[in-house]
């Protein structure tokens, strides 16, 4: 497992495919995002109030397009500040370290300077208390069975404060049980028809724990096949009649991780992408079928355009 945290490596990745994108493209996308900056430094969705899912694709977004600055990262941080780490939930949790992490990158500002031992012992009580006898995780404590997303927000999560996962081997076997016959990955045990985006967070675990084979691999082709719609990008599933960047993203950058070859027609999904979803004033919108952009589909609609490069 690499030293560096996924979302680190991600983000990275993610910044350099953008390097050669048009300094005035680029800040109307930052402009964009700065539009759903609130007046405590947090960013909101398409509506209500700020909150620490659309301030971390919000700054990650940011980061992508090279435009955080002193002043902007202090906003954030005292918006960080605003919340209490020990009472939030995993998705939450989750949001906040890689917030703060980002900050520390970008702009030296340490949040965790004065934590103490306590801190890496309450991470790991609070990931574990979700835990399930399957092997995965819950979204809650109430929950009875593994969540594909939720067991990949607890892995990211670990390798954000540098805590190794526990009891890789049983989140391992969670994840092939939640194989299908369609080659893919289900979020939840009841579930027949997988997902592409479940599907991108189960391979994303198993590359992680190095448990990826060439039957995986077979198995993802296949189905990323089946999910690929007319438009050129990935449907969320087989019976979705249409691409959105979010699939998109995921399955290409699954497909990227595994080496699976080429499984979408680069020009394609390009001329989809900057035509149909991109807003020439800034931000993204998910599909064609969505009517405004926000800050969580920009920062996919970007993150595709940097994966587009590898291709």
């Amino acid at each position: 497992m690499s030293e560096l945290p996924y979302l680190i490596r991600l983000g990275n990745r993610l910044a350099d495919g953008l390097l050669d994108l048009p300094d005035d493209r680029k800040q109307r996308h930052r402009k964009f995002f700065l539009s759903f900056q609130s007046k405590d430094g947090g960013f909101r969705g398409r509506d209500g109030d700020s909150d620490l899912y659309y301030t971390s694709f919000a700054v990650r977004g940011l980061m992508m397009l090279g435009g955080m600055d002193q002043e902007l990262s202090k906003r954030i941080a005292e918006y960080l500040k605003s919340h209490d780490w020990k009472t939030l939930n995993v998705i939450d949790l989750m949001n906040w370290l890689a917030t703060a992490l980002a900050l520390q990158v970008s702009a030296g500002i340490d949040l965790l300077q004065n934590v103490d031992d306590y801190f890496t012992s309450a991470i790991t009580e609070k990931l574990e208390s979700v835990r399930t006898k399957d092997g995965g995780y819950a979204k809650a404590t109430e929950g009875a069975s593994g969540s594909t997303y939720h067991s990949f927000l607890v892995l990211l999560t670990y390798q954000l404060v540098g805590l190794q996962q526990t009891r890789p081997n049983a989140l391992t076997q969670f994840i092939y049980d939640r194989q299908r016959d369609d080659g893919g990955f289900v979020e939840i045990g009841p579930m027949r028809r997988s997902g592409t985006n479940p599907s991108a967070a189960a391979c994303a675990i198993l590359i992680e724990l190095g448990a990826v084979d060439d039957e995986i691999r077979d198995d993802i082709r296949a189905f990323l096949k089946e999910v690929k719609s007319e438009e050129g990008g990935f449907q969320a599933n087989s019976r979705v009649p249409f691409a959105d960047s979010l699939s998109t993203f995921t399955g290409l950058l699954t497909s990227l991780d595994l080496s699976l070859g080429q499984v979408l027609k680069k020009e394609v999904v390009l001329h989809w992408l900057t035509t149909q979803l991109e807003f020439p004033t800034g931000g993204f919108r998910a599909a064609t079928w969505d009517e405004a952009a926000d800050v969580e589909y920009t920062f996919y609609g970007l993150a595709l355009l940097s994966l587009l490069s590898e291709c």
